[in-house]
């Protein structure tokens, strides 16, 4: 077993990268900022995250993932070259066999689009996972049991619903409502109610201090500025913890709905085990607030985040890569 086996969660809103043995030794935003004129790439990662909405006009700083395919290849390819060499260090002599996950949603055209833009950044061998089943390795679970197990992983771009058995999923789905779906909301709500411009990254600020889906016991607050549409001026105002939940209702009931829909075409015997052991929550969208509790009200099923959800489909994608090397 090389230590040069490495596990990528591609993701729209950043990508981790797990080397066997050492586990998730990188996580970085997947953006890139690049030169217009030159063609150049000046930044990558959280260095060019920083110049979201900040760049003068030949600089773009773009996010070449969105929704958790590939949307531009070039960039991408480029990106992931940059995070292996980072993960491994220059000296690295033996390409690595990587494993790379990707949404279960993805086509046929978007899988070879991935495995294509891996090889081109040097890769020995590429193995193809799908978000829930890495999501639920990394989680802990033992997939390879004959029983149900129900994981939602909300990411950046994309929600995977799985209900898993015996290594495979059984019923999948994956809907492109997540954690910068829940940003955007932000963004709207506050242009609508209080005339207010903000950028994503304010949004995603306001989204992880006191965002929520479910009311809090204590509602929170906190201050925001941005542009008055009306006098074109900067201002601050102070919004709140339920506010967030009026803004974010919309795209959170989408995902409850998936979740619905992948229950109602579950096997009876599997959709028992769910009922019984819970649904998992993996991913960085799980960490937005009374999530759990909005599921458990509205499915009524116990609904549990796992340990590290941001870190769970890397740690998982690493792990397959090991049983993959195991079935040799």
């Amino acid at each position: 077993m090389a230590a040069t086996d490495i596990g990528i969660d591609l993701g729209t809103a950043s990508i981790l990268v797990y080397v066997n043995g050492k586990g998730v030794v990188l996580k970085e935003p997947s953006v890139v900022a690049f030169d217009r004129d030159t063609k150049k790439i000046g930044a990558i990662g959280e260095e060019a995250r920083l110049m979201l909405g900040r760049t003068p006009g030949n600089i773009t700083a773009v996010r070449p993932l969105r929704q958790g395919v590939i949307s531009d290849y070039t960039v991408t390819e480029k990106m992931v070259k940059y995070f292996i060499q980072k993960a491994l260090g220059r000296h690295s002599y033996r390409k690595p066999r990587i494993s790379v996950c990707i949404p279960s949603g993805a086509t046929e055209v978007e899988k070879r689009a991935v495995e294509d833009a891996t090889y081109a950044a040097g890769a020995r061998e590429v193995t193809i996972i799908e978000e829930p089943l890495a999501a639920a390795i990394g989680a802990g679970i033992d997939i390879y049991k004959p029983c149900g197990n129900m994981i939602v992983d909300i990411g950046g771009g994309t929600a995977d619903i799985a209900v898993i058995s015996l290594g495979g999923s059984v019923v999948s789905t994956s809907i492109k409502i997540a954690g910068d779906d829940f940003d955007e909301a932000i963004v709207r709500y506050m242009r609508k109610k209080h005339n207010i411009l903000i950028g994503e990254r304010t949004a995603e600020d306001i989204k992880i201090k006191i965002g929520t889906c479910y009311p809090l016991v204590e509602p929170e607050t906190m201050n925001v500025r941005g542009r008055n549409l009306v006098t074109g001026l900067p201002k601050t105002i102070e919004i709140s913890s339920e506010e967030t939940e009026e803004a974010l209702k919309e795209a959170t009931i989408q995902i409850v709905e998936a979740i619905h829909s992948v229950l109602e075409k579950t096997p009876p015997e599997l959709a028992a085990d769910v009922a019984e052991r819970g649904i998992v929550l993996t991913g960085g969208g799980a960490l937005l607030r009374g999530l759990e509790q909005l599921i458990e009200d509205r499915i009524g099923i116990n609904t549990m985040t796992a340990e590290d959800p941001m870190q769970c489909v890397a740690i998982g994608t690493g792990m397959c890569v090991d049983y993959a090397a195991g079935d040799r």
